[in-house]
């Protein structure tokens, strides 16, 4: 039972990222702010990007790019809670014994 609740969060987690596109242009709240009080050039780049933003790279089509990054970046944070949460429940379960 608890592992179809798993299954239903991940898909509606992947159904909202494919929805991506149609999310609004503007910039995001901590951008929009960093920009009306003028220091959004203060800021830096990070040392990395895995997925620059949103946008797959080698995709031409801008909104399948982004519909493809959202999917990825679901089922790689789906993957690290899911298996930070079966370790914790076997730790718990040795604990038990």
């Amino acid at each position: 039972m608890k592992s179809k609740w798993w299954l239903i969060g991940l898909l509606v987690c992947l159904a909202v990222a494919s929805l991506a596109p149609l999310a609004s242009s503007s910039p995001d709240g901590l951008e929009r702010v960093a920009e009306d009080k003028g220091f959004i050039d203060l800021g830096q780049e990070t040392p990395f990007q895995i997925i620059a933003d949103y946008v797959f790279p080698g995709i031409e089509n801008e909104a399948l790019a982004t519909i493809l990054a959202g999917l990825i970046g679901t089922l790689i944070l789906f993957s690290v809670a899911y298996s930070v949460s079966w370790l914790l429940k076997s730790r718990r379960r040795e604990a038990v014994k």
